[in-house]
């Protein structure tokens, strides 16, 4: 599996602004932006959406900027990316069938697979149109995807933001 830049990028501002030097401080993203060599313009889209799901606190005007709302230990790796990452179809029978602000994101993974147990004759009219591979209605290796799917998720869910800034001197360093 591999995340998308949008979660790479979700994920390093929240460590920026856990490890800046006045916990409180404001930080706007042109300092984000420039410690990472990221570009602006998309690292507003995800200061805006962290701020939406309430990891971050933004302020808006000439003097503001970002600040985490959550201590980090209270930030959970597993819940961000189920709810930041677009799309965990690793294969095309996997379908998005949860809706990303739905609360159940927080419980299980956002996906699930297609739905085979309606009618067969519908299946098999659409297999190929739907999933685009002819063998999905008997297909096992599905099971295999979704298990290692699962199994990606549930190690993320074992550790915090705070896990992972536990070298913030060294991460101090590298974003001053």
């Amino acid at each position: 599996m591999k995340l998308t830049n949008y979660s790479d990028y979700a994920l390093r501002s929240l460590i920026y602004l856990a490890v800046k030097p006045e916990p409180q401080a404001l930080a706007n993203i042109s300092d984000i932006a420039n410690s990472y060599d990221i570009s602006r313009s998309h690292l507003t889209k995800i200061i805006h959406q962290l701020g939406q799901l309430g990891y971050i606190e933004t302020i808006r005007g000439k003097n503001g900027g970002s600040r985490l709302a959550r201590a980090p230990e209270n930030i959970n790796l597993g819940i961000l990316i189920k709810q930041i990452e677009p799309d965990f179809a690793l294969v095309e029978c996997f379908a998005a069938t949860v809706p990303k602000t739905d609360a159940t994101t927080q419980q299980g993974l956002p996906i699930t697979l297609i739905d085979e147990t309606a009618d067969e004759t519908a299946n098999k009219a659409s297999s190929v149109t739907k999933q685009g591979c002819v063998i999905s209605p008997v297909c096992r290796l599905k099971g295999v995807f979704f298990e290692a799917l699962t199994a990606f998720v549930s190690v993320l869910e074992g550790y915090t933001l705070a896990d992972i800034i536990n070298n913030k001197i060294e991460l101090k360093a590298l974003l001053s």
